[in-house]
């Protein structure tokens, strides 16, 4: 019998369910950049996804937050998470965190990286995105590593784009 097998002094069976359970909390599950018209412009997800489910989510996504009235919070149930969107300009940014998460510090993380690409791409516009699609998502890299936001200093994320660059160049 397996649950006879007793584990090592250290290891008790219920921490290490909850400590597996914590590993997948307080993530962000994907990270989506959409227009005003519901056309994904990036899409960065942190757990796995089938392509066609993706597109569905995409879908649900855009229906659910560019017709929202204005009047209401940026914060929505979603399945069994939360979207947290930020509209600037004709784009919206929109994080899906789980249920647990403090909305205020994701709607901060949109915002933190609308001006570090607004301070790349010297006042960054839709056409930027699109045709610099490779930058955007190395910004992006740079900021969010496996659905945890890493580096919260606008200073050192541009200084290390910077270096990106001209490496680049």
């Amino acid at each position: 019998r397996l649950g006879s097998i007793p584990l090592p002094p250290q290891v008790d069976r219920h921490n290490r369910n909850k400590r597996h359970d914590q590993s997948n909390a307080e993530m962000i599950r994907f990270f989506l950049l959409q227009n005003r018209h519901g056309k994904t412009r990036l899409a960065k997800y942190y757990t796995p996804v089938a392509d066609d489910e993706k597109r569905r989510l995409e879908y649900e996504v855009s229906r659910l937050v560019l017709n929202r009235d204005p009047k209401y919070t940026n914060f929505v149930e979603f399945h069994t998470y939360k979207l947290v969107y930020r509209r600037y300009a004709g784009l919206y940014f929109t994080l899906c965190i789980d249920q647990s998460d403090n909305e205020l510090a994701y709607l901060e993380t949109i915002h933190l990286f609308v001006e570090i690409l607004d301070h790349f791409f010297q006042n960054v516009c839709e056409l930027d995105l699109v045709f610099n699609f490779h930058k955007v998502y190395l910004v992006l890299d740079e900021f969010i590593l496996s659905g945890y936001p890493q580096e919260t200093s606008k200073k050192a994320i541009i200084e290390r784009m910077k270096e990106l660059d001209k490496i680049q160049d």
